[in-house]
């Protein structure tokens, strides 16, 4: 094999373990390589922040608002732009039951190797639709598919928000089913916990069933389950 074309190949190689590694690192959620990023609390008392994603849609909101309400449990939720345009009495509903809601971007698309304008526009496109919802000031911001690298952080911080991620999130393809799900959720949760959980389409039936069972599961096991603000008023001083 000639050496130019030695060459050409390693350089092919290079930029496809480089392109794969940065890929791997984008969806780190306690980790990023530009600014702060939380995934969860250092705190000595027994306290969880809960969160949803995505939506809102009727549908969703429908199934966890009673929930939350009869334990009188209030959790974040981060929203979708474009969802709360089309359903904005769902966003205001969160915020009339006493719930915190964050900014899940505009579109949900993927947020790696666009612009400054785009990360901008996205976040500025949901957060005039959170204040319309009744948000006096939005802060928190998870991105979507916990994916980010270098422009999105940056466009987070200049904006005033706060990247929040997870260190439990669900998982429905190895839990198949509501019982098994809440377990694994419950399990896996430890003090300053910030646990994610999508409740919101039509193929979510089997997270939105186990909201109960991990609103009862965490109670039994004595933790006391918040917002991701009120998390972060229990973080320890560095």
């Amino acid at each position: 094999m000639r050496k130019p074309l030695r060459i050409a190949i390693l350089a092919i190689l290079l930029l496809l373990a480089t392109a794969l590694a940065l890929w791997r690192i984008s969806k780190l959620p306690c980790w990023q390589m530009v600014g702060a990023v939380t995934c969860r609390v250092e705190t000595d008392e027994k306290i969880v922040a809960l969160s949803f994603d995505d939506g809102p849609t009727p549908e969703g909101v429908d199934a966890v608002i009673d929930e939350l309400a009869r334990r009188r449990v209030h959790a974040t939720f981060f929203l979708i732009g474009s969802k709360m345009e089309r359903y904005p009495e769902q966003a205001k509903r969160l915020v009339a039951a006493g719930h915190e809601l964050g900014n899940h971007s505009w579109s949900h698309g993927h947020m790696v190797g666009r612009s400054q304008a785009h990360y901008r526009a996205e976040i500025a496109r949901t957060d005039a639709l959170l204040r319309a919802a009744g948000v006096a000031r939005p802060v928190l911001f998870r991105p979507p598919y916990g994916r980010r690298l270098f422009g999105l952080p940056l466009a987070v911080e200049q904006q005033g928000y706060r990247s929040i991620t997870w260190d439990v999130a669900d998982d429905v393809g190895r839990h198949p089913t509501p019982a098994a799900y809440a377990r694994d959720i419950v399990a896996r949760a430890r003090p300053g916990s910030i646990i994610l959980v999508h409740p919101m389409y039509r193929g979510n039936r089997v997270e939105r069933a186990a909201v109960p069972l991990i609103l009862d599961g965490l109670a039994a096991k004595g933790y006391r389950i918040v917002t991701v603000g009120e998390l972060l008023k229990r973080e320890k001083p560095e």
